[in-house]
């Protein structure tokens, strides 16, 4: 099979399983969404989702996080992976929201990349989500969905994102990406489908007997 067959076959079953993806984290605003991406680093989103229920009810915008202070800000997210580290950099990019913009998110790539702990797949969620912005940002499910399904040598997420970003029509990256990721939660997990068990593994690959080994991001 053609790899432009390939994806057009992905295109049109994901559509089908998902025509109206939701974003997954909680979020009021801009400026909680970027939290909330930023937190869900090593942790899942149902997760996420229930810490930041209070913390966003505490502190929603720029100035008001700042002003909770780093250790207020840990005591709400302490149940989460690396929830030092976080409060740290939360309370610092919205330090830094607040004296260099004006308390606003930024819509631009690369200044969201030099906020504290933004690396490039949290800015290119922000920038699709909370903007319209196209972008592909890839996590663990698209990168092995990408592989098991002949779209990527696979090498690292950076390879991933070029390929993807060749391969699919720019005007539906953005919710592409959220179908991938939910194809991958729900159908396509690294349990659940091995490349020869899931819809769409067995109609891109029919012939596929082995478990397909994936390389991780």
């Amino acid at each position: 099979m053609k790899i432009s067959d390939k994806v057009q076959i992905i295109i049109q079953r994901l559509e089908e399983f998902y025509p109206s993806p939701p974003i997954p984290l909680n979020h009021t605003n801009n400026f909680t969404l970027l939290v909330a991406v930023l937190l869900s680093a090593q942790s899942t989103d149902k997760k996420v989702n229930e810490i930041t229920e209070n913390l966003f009810n505490k502190a929603n915008d720029a100035r008001t996080m700042y002003n909770l202070g780093q250790d207020k800000i840990y005591e709400y997210i302490k149940e989460l992976g690396l929830s030092k580290k976080k409060s740290q950099y939360i309370f610092n990019l919205s330090k830094r929201l607040c004296e260099e913009f004006s308390s606003k998110v930024p819509n631009n790539l690369k200044v969201l990349e030099s906020l504290p702990g933004v690396g490039h797949k949290t800015a290119s969620v922000v920038l699709a989500q909370a903007f319209g912005i196209p972008t592909f940002p890839i996590d663990t499910h698209i990168h092995r969905l990408a592989q098991r399904w002949g779209l990527t040598n696979g090498k690292n997420v950076v390879q991933t994102e070029t390929d993807l970003k060749r391969l699919f029509p720019k005007s539906i990256w953005n919710k592409l990406h959220l179908q991938f990721i939910y194809y991958g939660r729900e159908f396509c997990s690294a349990r659940k489908c091995d490349g020869t068990v899931c819809h769409i593994c067995k109609e891109l690959y029919p012939k596929r007997i082995k478990p397909f080994k994936h390389q991780k991001a």
